[in-house]
């Protein structure tokens, strides 16, 4: 039967017709084809490292696991010394994630994840998994960059799940069909341009007021939002992203990207489980605040 609204021939590829039951042997494509599957769980045995320091991160150098490192690093660069923490790689192409140990962290195998050795009040370790939850956990735990004041508090949450709520359009849809999809797919890069577009308004409204996300204050939400906006603004996430997107006309947004990108601590967050970039930008494991002058690739002899 002919679909009139959806003529075959106008599809992409032409010809295509959705099957009544879509089948798992049907494959995707593009960059991330051969490490995504229809079901959860497992898929090799494989422990998980563990370090000197209480806190143990599982994780890669994407906008949601520099997310954890930057809060890691402010935490310390405060004074909270008992957050010093082993960041391990969490290598994502080779399928890491689907360890039976990462599993068991995180049963929806996705970085970052979280072990704390040392939880208040003591007891079993607790396992702390999804950016957002893990972001809460370490602000509530050593009492810093999630105000205490009710108003204050509830806006920082608000623009931590206005994140992660609309980062998914910015990276799974705008990212990846203009980045990683197999082929340029006009309709889906415009669908997703013009969300993209929104969102950065969002935030340049809001910024023409407010020095920080929350008002006055530096917090969780600030270095939630930046390693996705803020570096989409300064068109250093895909490439050519920011040229295409106009950032640069998001003036509110551009001043508060470099007040934050400025911070010393979150350039030392970007640099941890990184493995793309300048060798000297790549830190790729993390277990002592001396890594970064010793144990980045240019020191250690990557490429």
């Amino acid at each position: 039967m002919t679909d009139n609204k959806f003529p075959p021939e106008n599809n992409l590829p032409a010809g295509y017709v959705p099957p009544t039951v879509w089948s798992p042997e049907t494959k995707s494509g593009g960059q991330f084809a051969s490490i995504n599957r229809p079901v959860a769980g497992p898929t090799h045995e494989k422990v998980l490292p563990v370090g000197k320091h209480p806190l143990q991160l599982y994780s890669l150098g994407t906008p949601n696991g520099v997310k954890v490192t930057i809060l890691l690093e402010e935490l310390l660069a405060a004074g909270h010394t008992d957050a010093e923490y082993d960041a391990w790689l969490i290598k994502i192409g080779d399928g890491d994630q689907f360890g039976s140990g990462f599993v068991e962290v995180n049963p929806n195998s996705k970085i970052p994840a979280l072990l704390d050795r040392a939880p208040k009040g003591e007891g079993e370790a607790v396992r702390v998994f999804e950016s957002g939850s893990i972001l809460v956990y370490l602000a509530e735990k050593f009492g810093a960059f999630l105000s205490n004041d009710l108003r204050t508090r509830t806006e920082t949450l608000n623009w931590l799940f206005w994140q992660m709520g609309s980062a998914p359009f910015v990276g799974g849809g705008f990212g990846h069909f203009f980045a990683y999809a197999p082929v340029k797919i006009e309709y889906a890069i415009n669908r997703y341009a013009m969300e993209a577009k929104r969102q950065l308004d969002v935030l340049d409204r809001h910024l023409a007021s407010h020095e920080y996300l929350a008002g006055s204050e530096y917090s969780i939400a600030d270095m939630a939002v930046w390693p996705w906006y803020g570096l989409l603004a300064a068109n250093e996430s895909y490439p050519d992203a920011g040229t295409f997107l106009a950032t640069e006309g998001y003036t509110h947004l551009q001043r508060w990207q470099k007040l934050i990108g400025e911070r010393p601590a979150v350039k030392r967050g970007r640099m941890v489980n990184r493995t793309s970039g300048e060798p000297s930008s790549q830190l790729r494991e993390r277990h002592d605040a001396s890594d970064f002058e010793t144990r980045t690739e240019d020191k250690i002899g990557g490429a």
